[in-house]
């Protein structure tokens, strides 16, 4: 076969696909047409989706930001002189009382970001520092139930304390011991150890010194295991009780 009659050959084979793809096309038109419409509807959903997701995430970010800025301000002790133009506040509880709304509307918004789970244990904390210890608390269980397990060990090491000072032990000893077994990169367990040694030093002393002989062997070189250090010293140097 030449070669003029093989190129006729691909020529017809050509012209005989373009025409059976038209008559398809032709005899789907109307399925093409929908098909096409469902595509295109599909693709700006999702673009308008996206649009919404980074337009909401960059808010929660900037009011998050704006009250972080409240919560960074300096507190100033009477008499402290300060630099001009410097802002301060003459209480943690007058700064707290400024940046609390804002926590607040990031966390009820904008919970299932970052910046809203963030602002959930920030709006606790800045309650208790307003000596609104009730509903402190209840922002601190909500946190403490976040899908965001940092800010949940957080809100749980918040709270342990929070139980502590308020005279409910066993509590705190349960979240603490929770901490140790589950540690994260924002409450390790050296750490929740730490607090519980504090909180058992006037009602189990042994177990105390235990817990801080721990972390100074297993964490020597952090803040944690210095601390549990010093405790182990002061204790040693404490003079035993006079008998009688």
């Amino acid at each position: 076969m030449d070669t003029q009659t093989r190129h006729a050959l691909k020529q017809d084979s050509f012209v005989q696909a373009t025409a059976s793809s038209i008559n398809w096309m032709d005899a789907h038109r109307s399925i093409i047409i929908k098909t096409s419409i469902v595509v295109v509807v599909v693709i700006a959903v999702v673009l308008a989706g996206a649009i919404a997701y980074n337009n909401r995430s960059t808010r929660a970010e900037n009011l998050f930001g704006q009250a972080m800025d409240i919560y960074n301000t300096p507190v100033t002790q009477p008499g402290q002189p300060t630099e001009p133009g410097l802002k301060t506040y003459a209480s943690a509880a007058a700064r707290a009382k400024d940046a609390h709304p804002l926590f607040e509307e990031v966390a009820n918004s904008y919970g299932w970001f970052k910046a809203g789970a963030n602002s959930r244990y920030l709006a606790g904390m800045t309650a208790i520092d307003m000596g609104q210890t009730a509903a402190g608390e209840n922002e601190l269980k909500q946190a403490a139930d976040s899908h965001d397990r940092g800010v949940a060990a957080l809100a749980k090491l918040a709270l342990a304390g929070l139980y502590h000072q308020t005279g409910r032990d066993p509590q705190a000893i349960e979240l603490y011991q929770q901490l140790i077994a589950k540690p994260t990169l924002t409450v390790p367990a050296s750490m929740a150890k730490l607090q519980l040694a504090g909180l058992y030093e006037t009602t189990k002393p042994a177990e105390a010194k235990r817990l801080y002989a721990e972390i100074k062997d297993q964490d020597k070189t952090t803040a944690a295991g210095q601390i549990a250090t010093q405790k182990l010293q002061g204790a040693t140097a404490q003079p035993a009780p006079a008998h009688p």
